[in-house]
């Protein structure tokens, strides 16, 4: 049997933050576990946009400004919040033009990986239960990792590969990040998933044709946002759930289905590479975890 957000318990007096949840995944996330009784708090750029999504929503549904473009925001926003139970790594940009982050990042990465590399650091004890990073079956779409020039500075820019980059990573810090809880001896826990594919508003700001005709397709061979939105809820609200595994759609090429066992590429499993990339996080960043 296929695992449904009907089979969450009672989420009352739980409280989960949520990046990027003001539209698509996010927005999709927050109904359900508002519904299960849970606080959520949406950690937007656009808050007069969350806020409109809020409003619409039944039950304790806060807004907060978060930047992960800025690294000020993600330390403002951090030491702004009280503990809670779950992070949800969600936002994210795909296949946009070349351009930098406030501190001086390639975009892509530095939005859909350092920021939350960051912000998870920052927030890591306020944390009481587990953080879910979402990642996707395009990180399988990069030949290598290129961990001495992340940021773009000796190489031609490709969107698609920056994209797949930056959801590489994204998978590689959720399972160090399980590593190093485990190596510690902490009962929190941190899981990597993906959503297969669905017609986000991710499809819609690359700033080229693309944006006028790739939603239509996507509807053909994803699903929608509500039912994309399982992998994250599961490994929110599963119990048992293992985080050592890879949560996401396995039908159709990862494209769409119920929540299972996803396939992952060999690259994405080199832990040296794991380590690497949190090294060279830490450095650009500044955020030094404590365990």
């Amino acid at each position: 049997m296929a695992w449904k957000p009907s089979e969450i318990s009672d989420q009352s007096g739980r409280t989960f933050v949520i990046t990027g949840a003001n539209g698509g995944i996010g927005e999709q996330t927050t109904k359900v576990l508002a519904s299960k009784g849970a606080t959520v708090i949406m950690a937007c750029r656009n808050t007069a946009k969350a806020q409109e999504v809020a409003d619409g929503i039944e039950g304790d549904v806060r807004v907060a400004g978060l930047d992960l473009a800025s690294l000020a925001s993600v330390r403002e926003f951090a030491d702004s919040q009280g503990e809670f139970d779950v992070l949800i790594n969600n936002a994210g940009l795909m296949n946009v033009p070349f351009s930098r982050t406030a501190d001086g990042f390639e975009t892509q990465w530095g939005v859909n990986h350092l920021g939350h590399y960051a912000l998870t650091g920052l927030l890591l004890d306020k944390i009481g239960d587990r953080v879910v990073t979402l990642a996707s079956i395009a990180h399988k779409q990069t030949p290598k990792l290129w961990v001495d020039d992340l940021n773009y500075e000796n190489r031609r820019y490709q969107r698609n590969l920056a994209y797949a980059q930056s959801k590489l990573s994204n998978l590689m810090f959720a399972r160090e990040l399980q590593r190093r809880l485990t190596a510690a001896g902490s009962a929190k826990r941190s899981y990597g998933v993906h959503p297969g594919v669905s017609a986000t508003d991710l499809f819609a700001r690359t700033e080229t044709p693309l944006d006028r005709i790739s939603k239509p397709f996507v509807r053909l061979v994803g699903h929608s946002p509500a039912l994309a939105a399982h992998s994250s809820l599961f490994a929110a609200t599963e119990p048992d759930a293992d985080p050592t595994v890879y949560w996401g759609p396995a039908r159709l090429m990862g494209n769409k289905g119920p929540v299972e066992h996803a396939p992952s590429s060999k690259l994405s499993q080199d832990r040296e590479l794991w380590r690497r990339l949190w090294e060279e996080s830490e450095r650009l960043t500044g955020v030094t975890y404590k365990f």
